[in-house]
């Protein structure tokens, strides 16, 4: 038998690659041998095979060469369901459990495997095999996501002007030195939870204990202000909500350097409740205050204070465990003198092109779902 070079070189580090699959180490080894001439009787003693073996592949690879070194094509066992059934399936995922009658929220692999069987659809089936079929098309229902429906009709323009603000811009003008951008809103229901046993500190190999069992101590409303570009905050405590503690953080916002209050004080304001008298927040919500002066030009709006409400609930209310509410209040006003020592603007990447695109995709799938229903009621 003989071997180009190329095929040499491809056998030997097949046969003495450390990481080359057994099977195909001493497949290439039996052709080795047999380019040195040997016999399959000789190479069945040194590599351990049986004859017939080391006959089999001497012959496939003269006939194919390398490549009939690799397994062949097996038929396997027949597939026990059909792709009509495993169609079904996907379709069944694809619907709410409720609309089908289920008493469920979302459909989970074992809940569809038996809802599949109860059917019969299929036979019975793992949800293993379920889970395989949804992978196939990346099917995950289990898993939800909330969103919300655009209902203000003016919505692009003030999204746009408060994305501008982000970039320093103002009616196509930039933002001068003196001139600031405030981003304000509540953190409702901030309880103090004082725990029935003390919350022990991680060690080694052990996370921190939290006692699941608690007293309440009341509840407070943290009420703040951010000032976009330069990651200051400005935050009070209150009892509740309400247009009067929010006037009391604007008060007390316009009366922190470099905003002073008499540098606002010649603007008109227009003001609004942070929480509507029905329960939702009205949409051009905050204090707008601009001065007509060389001065600050203060604007609050409710943006990217819940980035920072966020990390605040991250940060310093979980796990929940204070002995009561002034010992709340110390700690978020400590937080504040830390987090503003410390912190960086939020790096904002979502711009008015981004907006566009992302309306522009809202008013495509609008509209084909408005063409749908209206031919479901011309069918009917």
């Amino acid at each position: 038998m003989l071997l180009t070079t190329a095929e040499r070189e491809r056998l030997k580090k097949m046969a003495y690659g450390h990481k080359t699959e057994y099977r195909l180490r001493v497949r290439a080894q039996v052709v080795l041998h047999a380019a040195r001439g040997r016999s399959n009787a000789r190479i069945a003693r040194e590599t351990g095979l049986h004859m017939d073996t080391v006959r089999a592949w001497r012959g496939r690879f003269a006939a194919g060469g390398l490549p009939a070194l690799a397994d062949r094509k097996r038929s396997g066992r027949p597939a026990r369901f059909t792709p009509v059934q495993i169609a079904e399936a996907k379709a069944l995922a694809c619907q709410l459990p409720a609309e089908t009658g289920v008493p469920l929220a979302r459909w989970s692999c074992p809940e569809l495997a038996a809802e599949l069987t109860a059917r019969g659809i299929t036979d019975t089936v793992s949800a293993s095999t379920v889970r395989r079929w949804l992978r196939e098309d990346a099917l995950k229902p289990w898993q939800y996501r909330s969103w919300i429906f655009i209902r203000d009709p003016d919505f692009r323009a003030k999204a746009q002007r408060v994305l501008d603000l982000y970039t320093r811009t103002f009616e196509g003008a930039p933002l001068g030195e003196d001139e600031y951008v405030l981003s304000s809103d509540e953190k409702t229901s901030v309880q103090a939870r004082c725990r029935c046993h003390p919350t022990l500190a991680p060690g080694r190999a052990r996370a921190m204990r939290v006692n699941h069992e608690y007293g309440r101590g009341g509840a407070l409303a943290y009420l703040a202000a951010y000032d976009v570009h330069r990651a200051k905050d400005f935050g009070r405590c209150e009892p509740k909500t309400g247009i009067v503690p929010f006037m009391a953080l604007v008060a007390q916002a316009m009366a922190t350097e470099p905003y002073p209050a008499r540098n606002a004080s010649s603007g008109s304001s227009t003001t609004a409740p942070p929480t509507g008298e029905e329960g939702h927040r009205p949409s051009d919500q905050g204090v707008s205050e601009r001065g007509h002066g060389p001065h600050s030009h203060p604007r609050l709006l409710d943006q990217q204070i819940e980035i920072f409400f966020s990390i605040v609930q991250r940060k310093v209310v979980q796990p929940n465990d204070f002995t009561d509410l002034p010992e709340v209040r110390d700690r978020l006003r400590a937080f504040e003198d830390r987090y503003n020592a410390t912190a960086q603007p939020f790096q904002w990447k979502f711009t008015t092109s981004d907006l566009v695109d992302l309306l522009t995709r809202l008013d495509r799938h609008t509209l084909a779902d408005r063409h749908q229903e209206s031919s479901v009621a011309l069918a009917a």
